[in-house]
């Protein structure tokens, strides 16, 4: 019996893969960079399955229609902004992501990022490999209030470090959650948190809708000493609106593990500030977790391959009968 033929956009880890290899003929592009787009396509011309890693390929309609055996596409991440949800939906293709098993890590690491900066822990370091002694003046994250803009499950996650540190913690979403009291969280419009909140820590999901939705306007709203994190998408803030904001005092500090421009170019104007941390979006980047995504990400790619339910399918209406 033949196996399915599987385009594998960039190396996984060795358990995960290994067992894609038992009941998958594997195509898998080792670099260098991303893997162009005529390769991908000329390999999807007869691939059952599509496993790609992180965000550089952008699957749409017109590289679905260069792939007529296709039968799933699977992606290590949880985020799927270059996924065209719709137009796998209408070829009755399930599309598969990886929520829950980054969860710790990414909490981690937005609350990690949050409290270096708020205690400039990266700053210390830098003093001393300098060859300077000397105190940095930070502030306490005891008694200040937490905005969390999207109280999902990295949300609730957060919102548990930050209470464990005596923060008190306020959040938005669009509508309030039904178990706020076992998030221990409390529910604000968006302009009272923008207003009340000591530290805003972005989490929202990305989307045309939240496109943008930090620029001007709300970075006056803010605190004049608030510190303000990202760790969701970088196009979610108009970075010009931020550049300002931190140029002119107008928040005190900013944290973030994602950007808009993705990767950050070397000189681009935030890097001359001196009230900016930026991280190369590692959220999900400990070997731990990375493997639990790859291994997910397999289980989705294995289901669709053979007409079974998605463990994590975004498009559910296509996850049983709509199969191929």
């Amino acid at each position: 019996m033949s196996k399915f033929k599987v385009v594998l956009t960039e190396k996984t880890w060795p358990v995960p893969y290994r067992k894609l290899q038992e009941h998958c003929e594997v195509r898998l592009w080792e670099g260098p960079g991303p893997i162009p787009r005529e390769t991908l396509v000329d390999w999807l011309q007869d691939a059952d399955g599509l496993f790609s890693v992180g965000h550089a390929v952008k699957v749409d309609d017109e590289l679905l229609s260069v792939a007529p055996k296709l039968r799933v596409v699977a992606q290590a991440g949880v985020g799927y902004d270059n996924i065209d949800v719709e137009a796998c939906t209408r070829r009755g293709i399930p599309f598969g992501n990886t929520p829950g098993v980054l969860v710790e890590a990414t909490a981690d690491l937005a609350f990690g990022i949050l409290l270096t900066a708020m205690r400039r822990i990266h700053e210390g370091w830098n003093l001393v490999k300098a060859g300077q002694w000397r105190e940095v003046l930070g502030s306490d994250l005891y008694g200040k209030t937490l905005g969390i803009v999207g109280l999902g499950d990295i949300g609730s996650a957060v919102a548990r470090r930050a209470q464990a540190s005596g923060m008190n913690v306020i959040y938005h979403n669009r509508k309030p959650r039904e178990d706020d009291e076992r998030t221990g969280a409390r529910y604000v419009s968006f302009d009272e948190l923008l207003t009340e909140a000591d530290c805003i820590v972005v989490l929202v999901p990305f989307s045309a809708h939240s496109r943008g939705m930090f620029g001007r306007e709300q970075f006056a709203k803010m605190k004049q000493g608030a510190y303000f994190v990202n760790a969701a998408r970088g196009p979610l803030v108009q970075t010009d609106a931020l550049y300002d904001a931190l140029k002119t005092n107008q928040i005190a500090y900013a944290a973030l593990d994602v950007t808009d421009p993705e990767p950050l170019p070397g000189d681009h104007p935030l890097l001359t500030l001196p009230n900016i941390l930026i991280t190369p979006h590692i959220g999900s980047c400990t070997s731990e977790t990375r493997e639990r995504i790859a291994m997910l990400t397999v289980d989705n790619l294995l289901a669709g391959l053979n007409k079974k339910a998605l463990p994590a399918c975004v498009n559910p209406s296509v996850n049983y009968s709509g199969m191929r």
